[in-house]
Parts: structure tokens; C-alpha cells; sequence
């Protein structure tokens, strides 16, 4: 840890410098599982250096998301966990970026945060570092802001950005889809990340006891169960993709089955879903109970145990259900594609 770099004036706004150091010295044991070969810079630059392999690529085309954990981050703190939300924040831009087709290659963090508590820090970045060998990406590069005043001292918030790469011939897009495709459905893990501003005011977390085992949650507690992390689906999709043509995926986010399926059809073409496939976990069960919420708006708001979608041809779906499911995946079919201009039917 540098002794040399030291601002007493700095200390006294808040702005502990050393402390910066010590999160970097304990982060780093999290970060060096990430390496990958490309990886051709280390921790404390001013930049991520990656070389870029493109040995098999014709035309390479690079593929960015960026995302965030949002107010899920409140059941992190009052959890007092915090080493599976950077699990969320990976899983987040590489589910996005999978979508087209590109096989994630970085990522980078940001962790703005009210007090610099180093363990808490590295905690964060072993999510992150966990996140991104679930999905093949390297961790090179981040920032740790320390903002005393503009964040509690006890909270944190944390986004992230990554970079993948696909040939151009292979991007996934939906001009080959047609009515009679069928969509398969791959399982969420839970919530994911996702609709956590309504579950907090149906649960009331601040004020809960969100602690206590609940038995229609198999004996979890609400908090457990709420801050299971998001699947992470890029290296079975990419094994998919060696052997079936896929025609589309959606990532069920924000917005639920109607605002995402969507964004995978082409104009005059809808997603006909068998509700009655759906394998709904527990917990929307109970949020919906609990909150008294419709069928139509929690189809709307969660994945409702839906995480990705994905369409292929009928004859492809026999062998694209068993690459899935020999990845450890599990998935089934939910619907066909049709000739309609409602773009989803439920």
C-alpha cells in the first residue's frame, strides 16, 4: 500500500485515500480469476488493455451494454451481503449483449459509494470478478468513487459496462423468423434485477422482517430468495449457437413478456405464449399475493421465472432443448410464433 500518496485535508472532507489503496490490494485475488488471454494490462492504470483475437472472424463487430443493479442494492445493505450483487451488474450487460450474438470479452465497474470501507469494496468486486468468469469476460478496469455527502456513509451504488465481439454474418437478428417458430424459454434464477421498486413496497423491506424462513419460499427468507443473483446464460446460448440456427433472443428484463419478447419479432409477427407453461417461481406467486397485483401487470414488470427467450425453427427445437439442457440449463418450450400485429399474446 503506497505511504506516500496522502491528503490529511482530503481525510478530513470524508475522502480516505489509503483506504482506496487497501480495496485495491484486497480486490485484486477476485479479479486475477477473471484473466483471460486478451488481457494485456494490469489493476491501477489509466486504461483496460485488451487484444483483441479475431482468428475465425471474417468481419468482426463489437457489441457494448451497460447496466446497473438498481434499488436492489437495498436489500444488499440491509442484508449487510454484498458479494453477489456484482453478479447481478455482470449479468445484466452480458444477457444484453448475448442477444445479438457476441461473445462478451470485458467488462469494467464503477462503485460510487458514501465512505470507502475496503472490505466492503472488495466484497462488491468479488461478485463482479465471479459475474464475468460465469460469462467468459475479463475484469480490466473500474472506478471506485468515494462521495461523502452525496451517498450515506453505508450505501454504495454500482453500474458496469462491457464489450463483446461477433462476426457480422452471425448476428442474431429476426429476418429469418417466420409464424411457426417455436420460443423456448430458459429459467430465471429469481427476481433477478429487476421490478425491485414495486417488490420493495409490496414487502415494505425497510420496515420487514425479511430475515425469517418462509415456507412458501422452501424455507428461505424474503431477503435470501430476493437477493438470489441473476442468471448468467452466455456460455450455454453460445454452445447453442455452434449447432442451431438461432432466430432471435430476447433478455426478460425490466418490462416483463410484453415489453421484451417483443423487441426480437419483426413488424407483423407476435409471440403467442402459453401462460399455463410458464414455470412461475414461488416468489412471484407470493409478490403477487401479497401485493395484490394482476396477472397482466406482473407478466409485465418481472420474468415471472422466464430469463431469456429464444426462437428457432420447429425442427431444430428437439436439438436446441438438449444443448440446453446438457449446459445444466432448464428449458422448455412456450409459445409459436404467429402472423399478428399485437406483437405479444399472453
Amino acid at each position: 500500500m503506497s505511504t506516500i500518496s496522502k491528503s490529511d485535508a482530503y481525510a478530513a472532507a470524508g475522502v480516505d485515500i489509503t483506504a482506496g489503496y487497501k480495496a485495491v490490494e484486497l480486490m485484486k485475488q477476485h479479479i486475477k480469476r477473471t484473466q483471460t488471454q486478451g488481457v494485456c494490462s494490469d489493476v491501477g492504470g489509466f486504461g483496460g488493455l485488451f487484444e483483441l483475437d479475431l482468428t475465425g472472424i471474417t468481419k468482426p463487430v463489437l457489441v457494448s451494454g451497460t447496466d446497473g443493479v438498481g434499488t436492489k442494492l437495498k436489500l444488499a445493505f440491509l442484508m449487510d451481503k454484498h458479494d453477489t450483487v456484482g453478479i447481478d451488474c455482470v449479468a445484466m450487460c452480458v444477457n444484453d449483449i448475448i442477444c445479438a450474438g457476441a461473445r462478451p470479452l470485458f467488462f469494467l465497474d464503477y462503485i460510487a459509494c458514501g465512505k470507502n470501507i475496503p472490505e466492503r469494496i472488495a466484497d462488491i468486486v468479488k461478485g463482479v470478478s465471479e459475474g464475468c468468469v460465469q460469462s467468459g469476460a475479463a475484469l480490466i478496469g473500474g472506478e471506485t468513487a468515494e462521495m461523502p455527502g452525496f451517498y450515506p456513509e453505508d450505501e454504495y451504488d454500482l453500474a458496469g459496462y462491457c464489450t463483446g465481439v461477433v462476426d457480422k454474418s452471425k448476428i442474431i437478428d429476426n429476418k429469418t423468423m417466420k409464424a411457426g417458430d417455436v420460443i423456448i424459454a430458459l429459467a430465471s434464477s429469481g427476481v433477478h434485477s429487476n421490478g425491485f421498486s414495486l417488490v420493495r413496497k409490496v414487502f415494505d423491506i425497510e420496515n420487514a422482517d425479511i430475515k425469517s424462513p418462509i415456507e412458501e419460499l422452501g424455507g428461505k427468507s424474503i431477503g435470501e430468495t430476493l437477493l438470489t443473483p441473476t442468471k448468467i446464460y452466455v456460455k450455454p446460448v453460445l454452445e447453442l449457437l455452434k449447432s442451431v440456427q438461432v432466430k432471435g433472443i430476447s433478455h426478460i428484463t425490466g418490462g416483463g413478456f410484453y415489453e421484451n419478447i417483443p423487441r426480437s419479432i419483426p413488424e407483423g409477427l407476435s409471440a403467442k405464449i402459453d401462460k399455463s407453461a410458464v414455470k412461475v417461481l414461488p416468489i412471484f406467486k407470493l409478490i403477487a399475493e401479497v401485493g395484490n397485483i394482476t396477472e397482466r401487470d406482473m407478466f409485465n414488470t418481472f420474468n415471472m421465472g422466464v430469463g431469456m427467450s429464444i426462437v428457432v425453427s420447429k425442427s431444430d427445437v428437439e436439438s436446441a432443448l438438449k444443448i440446453l439442457t446438457d449446459c445444466g440449463e432448464d428449458a422448455y418450450v412456450i409459445g409459436e410464433i404467429i402472423e399478428s400485429d399485437e406483437r405479444v399474446i399472453l
